[in-house]
């Protein structure tokens, strides 16, 4: 067993103690990764990940930093107020730092302790769409090749889940437009070489073609990543790394449900264990290091799962802005006011 608090005082993870932005700042510091999430083996990378708060100077001028990354040591650590607008979009990658294990917080002051008790506070239905997307893009990574054994039909879906869980972001950065205005759906192709395929029913009046436009784009770009195999699935196939792209995926959505159905984040993935390292050691793969039909249609039944969760969750629709905002003047006034130091 890894003893983390051994690890982050050797001389590699100075910079956590000697870099200006942190040291005393840091306020929550935390194992990431597999080790995280419970699927982590034998010469598993250690991931390290936190918050530092902004210092007095930083909060006054408005300026300062939005995060530390050091690569050497897998190590990212966000500033507080990068931290809070991250969490308020359901960033997966920063959500995941306020459900870990009790023994795997390394650093975790008052403000630190109050994050993780306030983390409800940045949970809404935009959860969805943001740990959907994560896994729609992992999904996306996998070579064609699996998704052909299913059936094209099948990956005509999974291009039409990418897109609508992209396409809740369009409301926020385009001109608004109806919610029937824009119609996605699958029917029957009149294409020889294609069974089915997405169609549009699109109407738009007054509407800013520079907008249409983007948000074209963005649709367009998930359709050419699907038509496209990656050189980095060759290069994961290569190192034997696609079961644990896989299984990734299928975590993603657990921790969505939980986050959905239960109104908690859960980071160490206890009950999925199992299932995730079978995924991870290659259960699902084809003796050409596939990912098996068996697989996608795991993928399918999680995906419904997510779309009724989404559609049932007791959660917002949006998180409550203005007690995010109160929360974070509360905490930077701290800090302006030597307050923060009170609680160290």
């Amino acid at each position: 067993m890894v003893d983390f608090r051994r690890e982050i005082e050797k001389p590699e993870y100075d910079f956590l103690r000697e870099n200006d932005h942190l040291g005393s700042n840091v306020c929550l510091l935390t194992v990431g990764g597999s080790h995280a999430y419970g699927t982590n083996v034998e010469g598993s990378d250690i991931d390290i990940r936190g918050c530092a708060l902004n210092s007095v100077m930083e909060i006054l001028t408005g300026t300062g930093f939005e995060q530390v990354i050091n690569n050497e040591t897998d190590t990212t650590i966000y500033s507080f107020n990068k931290l809070v607008f991250l969490l308020t979009g359901c960033n997966p990658n920063v959500l995941e730092l306020l459900g870990c294990l009790p023994e795997h917080y390394l650093v975790l002051d008052h403000i630190g302790e109050m994050l993780i008790k306030h983390s409800k506070l940045f949970l809404s239905q935009r959860a969805a769409y943001t740990f959907g997307g994560y896994a729609n893009a992992q999904l996306r990574r996998l070579d064609n090749k699996a998704a052909r054994n299913v059936g094209q039909a099948a990956r005509e879906k999974h291009i039409l889940n990418s897109i609508n869980n992209m396409s809740v972001k369009f409301r926020e950065k385009y001109a608004e437009y109806p919610d029937d205005a824009i119609k996605l759906y699958i029917d029957a192709s009149q294409k020889e070489e294609i069974e089915s395929e997405i169609f549009m029913d699109v109407t738009l009046h007054h509407y800013p073609l520079r907008d249409y436009k983007s948000l074209w784009s963005e649709m367009n770009n998930v359709v050419r990543d699907y038509a496209t195999i990656g050189k980095r699935n060759a290069v994961a196939i290569a190192k034997g790394k696609l079961g644990k792209h896989m299984m990734h995926l299928v975590r993603l959505y657990y921790t969505c449900f939980d986050i959905l159905e239960q109104e908690k984040i859960i980071t160490y993935r206890e009950k999925e264990h199992d299932l995730l390292m079978d995924i991870r050691a290659g259960k699902y793969l084809d003796e050409n290091s596939q990912p098996i039909p068996e697989f996608f249609e795991m993928v399918d039944e999680l995906e419904k799962r997510l779309v009724y969760a989404r559609e049932n969750t007791s959660l917002p629709v949006k998180p409550d802005f203005r007690r995010i905002q109160e929360f974070t003047a509360d905490v930077n006034r701290d800090v302006v006011t030597g307050r923060a130091e009170y609680w160290r």
